[in-house]
């Protein structure tokens, strides 16, 4: 008897919407409807049996469809770690006041003492730092310099520049300080392949030791390919 009253509840729940499916109106299958005609009992089974048919097949669909923006998202994902970029050095990590300068030409400053070079896009031999992609880069350079005694000229002074090209520098050149040092902090459109250096104009000079008064900082903000 329960059994029965099942069915029958099951034709009334299944059947009243058997004309559609999750995605609007389905076709029922002939075979269904003649069932039903020719045994009562069986139709409400047929019914239940062909919409947990059409439940499958949707959840099916939308497991492949989150499946596939799974893999996009952890490929966007990956590609963003792996273009990761940051790298901070000093200019040396002497145990006294080592300067370098002043020359009587331009120099491109070498900075040795690397805290962090994350995606190795720093070199150390040149001084470059070459950017892995294209987007919006956080810059910061801070020179400093010593005269070594009072009334001796003091030229603390560089340039941040890309591609060769001066995008800002702290210059000091007076005989007033004995000792000097400037900060200056840019955020900057960058291309891949672009090339960010500090160079060191004539008759400059800067001076460190293991204090690390001069620091050369970046890294990527967010890309913009």
């Amino acid at each position: 008897m329960r059994a029965i009253v099942l069915l029958c509840l099951l034709e009334v729940a299944f059947g009243q919407d058997a004309q559609y499916d999750w995605g609007g109106p389905a076709d029922v299958d002939p075979n269904v409807a003649n069932a039903c005609l020719t045994d009562q009992g069986s139709c409400g089974c047929c019914l239940m049996q062909q919409q947990m048919h059409r439940m499958t097949t949707f959840f099916n669909t939308s497991l492949k469809a989150l499946e596939k923006e799974l893999m996009e998202t952890q490929s966007v994902l990956n590609n963003v770690r792996a273009s990761r970029s940051a790298f901070s050095v000093a200019l040396n990590n002497a145990d006294r006041i080592t300067c370098f300068g002043p020359f009587h030409d331009d120099r491109l400053i070498a900075y040795k003492n690397v805290f962090i070079n994350l995606g190795n896009n720093y070199n150390a031999d040149t001084g470059i730092f070459t950017a892995p992609r294209s987007g919006v880069y956080s810059l910061a350079l801070t020179v400093y310099s010593d005269a070594g005694s009072p009334g001796n000229s003091l030229a603390a002074c560089a340039n941040l520049q890309v591609n060769g090209q001066v995008m800002a520098g702290p210059r000091d050149k007076n005989m007033q300080d004995q000792e000097d040092s400037a900060t200056i902090v840019v955020a900057v459109q960058l291309m891949a392949g672009d090339r960010v250096s500090v160079n060191l104009p004539i008759g400059c000079f800067l001076c460190d030791d293991s204090n690390h008064y001069n620091t050369f900082t970046g890294f990527l903000l967010y890309a913009t390919d």
